[in-house]
């Protein structure tokens, strides 16, 4: 029989209730049903004809008929007690056709369906653009509707997972990558964009070269699912500039070439708001640390002088009336230490000195930690040294180096100006795709912070400007609710036992909370709008490198003092 035939597996069974939403299969001797196969029963209704019941295996079950006692299965298998082993599964109905909702009959036949049925059944067929998710059990490819990711009926993707097992950032490349190198997008695929922030190890700064370890059977994976394996063809790569170097050089591990070093200038920070994503922890909204970082925002605005001549740095008047020249962010957190404590002076407002002093120590704190992302008029050129997420199809920000407060401090610049320049275009297309694991250490569940706010804008405004958020976290119940309940695909990989009981993962059920801990590398539970309930999906070994053995010769790659590679002109075009 041809695998895009339906296949008989057995007949609604009679001894347990049949509803439209869930009945269940005896199962046929001959044959097998697994968890996550769809299947099919047609049932005659008096005036209106046959009605077509599709639906996923839930639940699978076996057990012996006419068994009493647990030491009866000693009996059969010694020949002594003639028992008859029977084989059941629940069905979650996921589709009627016509919509008349009515039970299925005792004994009707049931069929594993492939082909046009299996897309009928799991709302395929009425996807106007589809996009791969994965693939199913069974080989064949699992979708999902492109209008509830690009923001026309809905947005963003939200991925759960434990660490190190689960694989999120890996199926959230994959995402990206069935994206960028199938038809999906059509003429919008040259201008979308994808942003990626690194923020564990190096398995993002490998995108552009191909896997040396991807086997023929995970070529054919892809080609499957109509995908020509390879590295993203379209990738830039950013790192913070090393501390204490003169000419900028990324500081990365294990590769150096091809990327570029990132940081940002006096005059950045100072016309830009940028201080405050150097107090990004959660904190109470209503702390008076929050406002004296509000009013040292306003004052350096305020006060600051553009240099002509000097595109990086900025001036300030004295009380003397002297000019003073701002070439570094030292001087910059001199400056605002002696403003604050300076009688006379607003800066401050009504704030406590216990405040103050407690504002003072944070950015001493930002100064040692941050400082090195921070430069004056030493640097020749500083435009070439800022993040251009427009250059490439896929940027790859890199900040897994980074002391924590570094790290909250470039997702906060970034994501802020990425949703500046989206607000300012006012247009959804080119669509941008924003991917950030440790969602919980940015916009945690409680507290508030500069970040948070702007991670909840983009769950809640980005549809419609063109920002879609692929967020990724351990743990979801740490997240704040209306980032999570905002993302229209859910994905869950292996999860732990108390976290699958959460509230936060009501969409799963009971059967797939159990799955859920025993979930192995490269499976995961997905979730989209069409569908009652979760399904499995599996997705190949990535064709791209996800780390420097992985991508090359050790010589090409792992000379950690080799100097910055300036892009050429065919790079800059």
């Amino acid at each position: 029989m041809s695998e895009q035939e339906s296949q008989p597996v057995g007949v609604v069974l009679g001894t347990e209730p049949s509803t439209p939403l869930k009945w269940w299969i005896a199962i046929r001797p001959q044959a097998y049903v697994q968890l996550d196969d769809v299947v099919l029963v047609r049932t005659q209704v008096p005036g209106v004809g046959e009605v077509r019941l599709s639906g996923v295996v839930e639940m699978v079950r076996s057990q012996h008929e006419g068994s009493r006692f647990e030491s009866d299965v000693f009996l059969s298998e010694a020949g002594v007690l003639p028992l008859q082993v029977a084989s059941s599964a629940r069905v979650v109905t996921t589709r009627v056709e016509p919509e008349i909702w009515v039970p299925p009959s005792p004994g009707e036949e049931v069929v594993r369906v492939r082909g046009e049925e299996r897309d009928e059944a799991l709302h395929f067929d009425s996807m106007e653009k589809t996009l791969i998710a994965g693939q199913s059990r069974d080989r064949l490819p699992v979708y999902l509707d492109l209008s509830f990711l690009d923001g026309q009926r809905g947005a963003h993707v939200n991925i759960s997972g434990v660490s190190g097992v689960a694989t999120k950032t890996t199926y959230a490349s994959f995402l990206l990558y069935t994206l960028f190198h199938s038809d999906v997008l059509g003429r919008e695929a040259a201008n979308t964009k994808a942003l990626v922030f690194n923020v564990k190890g190096e398995d993002l700064l490998f995108l552009d070269q191909p896997n040396r370890k991807l086997d023929d059977s995970a070529r054919e994976r892809y080609r499957a699912l109509g995908l020509e394996p390879g590295p993203f063809r379209s990738v830039g790569i950013w790192a913070p500039a090393r501390r204490e170097s003169g000419e900028p050089v990324p500081d990365t591990g294990s590769r150096q070439k091809g990327v570029r070093p990132y940081f940002w200038t006096v005059r950045d920070v100072v016309r830009g708001e940028l201080l405050r994503f150097m107090f990004a922890e959660a904190g109470d909204e209503r702390s008076q640390i929050a406002d004296i970082v509000a009013r040292v925002e306003a004052g350096l605005a305020r006060e600051a002088e553009d240099v002509p001549d000097s595109p990086s740095t900025v001036r300030f008047t004295d009380d003397d009336g002297g000019s003073r020249h701002i070439r570094s962010f030292a001087a910059l957190c001199d400056l605002i230490e002696q403003r604050l404590s300076t009688d006379g002076s607003n800066w401050a407002g009504y704030a406590a000195p216990g405040t103050v002093a407690a504002f003072l120590r944070r950015l001493q704190s930002a100064r040692f930690h941050c400082g090195h992302l921070i430069r004056g008029d030493e640097t020749p050129d500083p435009e070439k040294h800022r993040i251009d997420w427009e250059g490439k199809q896929v940027s790859v920000i890199d900040i897994h180096n980074l002391h924590d407060r570094a790290k909250r401090f470039v997702v906060g610049v970034v994501v802020k100006r990425l949703f500046e320049q989206k607000e300012a275009a006012g247009t959804a297309r080119p669509l941008v795709f924003l991917v950030l694991d440790e969602l919980n250490k940015y916009a945690p569940r409680d507290g508030w912070s500069p970040i948070k706010e702007v991670l909840l804008d983009i769950s809640e405004r980005g549809r419609s400007l063109g920002v879609i958020l692929i967020g990724a976290q351990q743990t979801a119940s740490e997240i704040e609710r209306r980032i999570v309940a905002n993302a229209a695909i859910r994905v869950v990989g292996r999860l732990d036992p108390a976290e699958a009981a959460r509230a936060e993962y009501g969409f799963l059920t009971e059967t797939a909370r159990q799955r859920a801990v025993l979930l192995k590398p490269g499976t995961m539970l997905l979730q989209q709008p069409h569908l009652p309930l979760p399904l499995e999906v599996t997705f190949p070994f990535p064709s791209w490198a996800t780390r420097s053995s992985e991508a090359g010769s050790v010589s090409e790659t792992q000379d950690p003092f080799a100097r910055f590679e300036r892009p050429t002109p065919e790079d800059e075009a």
